[in-house]
């Protein structure tokens, strides 16, 4: 993308946006809702025009040749489009065929995808019986299935337990091996920040931040989480302490702590020397120091630093308010797959 701009009507959702994607690179793309996400997926697929700027995808130009550009596309939404009618399995064949999979190669690639996403016992099963993990799961399996060089994911593990959601996290990096890019739509920042080799910040249409996780965490300086364990006895007077200690942010409410009885604090500083002042000070009012841990900045600290706790109400509908006539739809030979995330 270069120089990207996109309005619906006088709202200018998207605003001078660039950006690059490398191959065999996984790029997130944050920001609350409404700040341009959708838009920018849909503009990269071909389902929207720029107002202004230029966009090219694998040598292609979407606006101009939509169809080869989502030939190459493999594309998973947060709440998958699937037909509840067909088992897992006849989904996915359906799909392969339509987007000209080799057809001694489909039973093969469908039997593989069907195993290594965990639902190989329930490929005979309507897909109107599947949990919501389960058809995550089987959208991911669609979006890989037809062997795509660019994969646009929103959310995909939304609605998976621990154990599966990491197996998606571990495919996304072997994907990324192969030399696949990603385009990956989130709000788990702990995700993004464990496989994003870039992420990509927006605020009302506008990139507010682009790096690498460490890069974008070392941008905050000096500035560490602090989590301060005391006895849930004190735990009310513990924070009134923090909160009005200098050179203490952002206190949080008393949370749980590793020992039975205790909870934990958690605050922001800048300098070493409000750590110990703050010792020094909850020692004074007989508030018993239990433990005291820091952790270094992460991709939530600078998302927060950038957003602030204010919200964006104003602009959380922004996005979802265009009327679907401004969105034009695919053109008629192309294979039904989700829309493109959000």
């Amino acid at each position: 993308m270069n120089s990207v701009s996109r309005l619906f009507g006088n709202h200018r959702a998207i605003d001078n946006l660039s950006f690059r994607l490398a191959s065999g690179e996984i790029v997130g793309l944050l920001g609350h809702n409404g700040a341009g996400k959708t838009t920018t997926v849909r503009m990269l697929a071909g389902l929207l025009k720029p107002d202004a700027g230029q966009i090219e995808v694998m040598g292609i130009n979407p606006q101009v040749d939509g169809v080869a550009v989502r030939r190459q596309l493999g594309v998973s939404t947060e709440t998958p489009a699937v037909d509840d009618r067909l088992t897992g399995q006849q989904g996915l064949e359906l799909f392969g065929a339509m987007h000209g999979v080799d057809a001694d190669e489909l039973p093969r690639r469908v039997h593989d995808l069907l195993e290594k996403f965990g639902l190989l016992d329930a490929a005979h099963r309507k897909v109107g019986g599947y949990s919501k993990g389960m058809r995550q799961r089987l959208a991911l399996a669609r979006a890989i299935l037809h062997d795509p060089k660019l994969l646009l994911l929103d959310e995909p593990t939304s609605g998976l337990d621990p154990v599966a959601a990491r197996e998606v996290l571990e495919q996304l990096q072997a994907w990324r091996g192969e030399g696949r890019s990603i385009v990956l739509c989130t709000h788990d920042l702990r995700h993004a920040q464990s496989v994003c080799d870039r992420v990509i910040v927006l605020e009302h249409g506008r990139l507010v931040a682009e790096g690498s996780p460490r890069e974008l965490a070392a941008s905050l300086g000096g500035r560490v989480r602090v989590h301060v364990q005391v006895p849930q006895a004190d735990a009310e007077t513990a924070r009134m302490v923090l909160t009005r200690q200098a050179g203490w942010q952002d206190v949080k409410e008393p949370g749980p702590a590793p020992a039975l009885g205790d909870v934990r604090i958690t605050g922001h500083v800048e300098q070493q020397a409000a750590i110990s002042d703050a010792i020094a000070a909850l020692v004074g009012v007989s508030v018993k120091v239990h433990a005291v841990e820091q952790d270094a900045p992460t991709l939530e600290d600078v998302y927060f630093a950038l957003h602030g706790d204010s919200g964006h109400a104003e602009s959380d509908h922004a996005e979802s308010e265009h009327p679907e006539s401004e969105q034009p739809a695919p053109e008629s030979d192309e294979p039904a797959q989700d829309e493109v995330p959000a």
